[in-house]
């Protein structure tokens, strides 16, 4: 595992509610919409979660928290991962109020360095995936769930 850490913090701005955006963390056939292929949510304090992004790609971890259309925070890390294995980094979802929608701010904590920019990349195409989603647009097939 890696010694340095750093946190990844991302923004972006949803045109729905808190409400509605909150579902897209707590239903698995909302969540699979944006991430992954497949999705397996327990969706309670000390619940596990597993997103099978490709079939090699697997995340893992448990909910720390959850306030209801507020705030989502999970345990996270990578199945068979020796630089960022489950449960060694920590990802909190943060819902606000914004005008007509929700400014979703993302915190990623105890990220390896080594996994910044890839862990950059990915939370940038999820939550662009996420917006289009919760905006009611169709963002199709992830292009990244594909194995080849």
């Amino acid at each position: 595992m890696s010694q340095t850490t750093e946190t990844l913090t991302k923004e972006i701005f949803i045109e729905c509610s808190p409400e509605t955006l909150f579902s897209f963390f707590t239903d698995p056939d909302k969540m699979v919409r944006w991430i992954g292929r497949q999705i397996l949510l327990e969706p309670k304090i000390g619940g596990k979660y597993r997103i099978d992004i490709n079939g090699e790609n697997i995340a893992l971890g448990e909910y720390k928290e959850i306030i209801p259309n507020e705030k989502v925070v999970m345990t996270w890390g990578w199945e068979g991962s020796e630089i960022m294995p489950p449960g060694t980094s920590t990802v909190e979802f943060l819902l606000k109020p914004k005008e007509s929608g929700t400014l979703l701010v993302l915190h990623h904590y105890d990220l390896p360095k080594e996994k910044a920019t890839s862990n950059n990349n990915g939370w940038t195409h999820y939550m662009d995936r996420m917006r289009l989603l919760a905006e009611g647009n169709d963002p199709g097939v992830d292009p990244w769930s594909i194995t080849k």
